[in-house]
């Protein structure tokens, strides 16, 4: 009775071990692509935090946009929040279209977080990053990215707040770009 237990306890243990090394593989096999330079950017639809209805990436085709992942527990997001709503003035003059998308945080948090710093361009919620995370990649915040006329992305990111001198000489070129192209 003893080795019958035993052998059962083994078979149910390599089961188990097969199951774990096959869910593994198919989790390998099927990652997410992050989002390349010129490639499509990654459409989504999500709800919109300072207005009403959805916001769908698709519906600013034709149009230069800057895509800026934030949050509102997050210090640098913070940092660059009203040098954002200052280049959206003075961008939106061009054409150009921002787009602020609130990642893994709580919808009311991010609507204080809007209303605190004055934010006017459209902004959208991605409740659980799944947008952030699947669809561009993103691992750490504020990541923008920028999307031509013909939707696709002319620079692959600026990693940290447009405030800084550095990503500020990036993120003009970029939306450069992104009205060029």
């Amino acid at each position: 009775m003893r080795r019958r237990l035993k052998r059962g306890g083994q078979v149910v243990a390599v089961a188990g071990v097969a199951g774990l090394a096959t869910l593994l593989t198919w989790h390998l096999t099927h990652e997410p692509s992050p989002a390349r330079v010129g490639a499509r950017a990654p459409d989504f639809s999500l709800g919109r935090l300072n207005g009403s209805g959805t916001l769908d990436l698709a519906s600013l085709h034709g149009r230069p946009v800057v895509i800026n992942f934030w949050a509102s527990w997050c210090a640098p997001c913070k940092a660059e929040a009203s040098t954002l709503e200052r280049l959206w003035r003075e961008y939106r003059r061009r054409g150009v279209v921002f787009v602020g998308v609130d990642s893994n945080d709580a919808a009311s948090d991010a609507r204080r977080f809007l209303s605190a710093h004055g934010i006017t361009y459209p902004a959208v919620h991605d409740a659980g990053g799944l947008v952030a995370a699947n669809k561009y990649g993103v691992a750490n915040l504020p990541v923008t990215y920028f999307v031509d006329r013909r939707g696709r992305l002319v620079r692959v990111t600026v990693l940290g707040p447009v405030s800084e001198k550095a990503h500020a000489d990036e993120f003009r070129r970029g939306v450069q770009a992104a009205i060029e192209s």
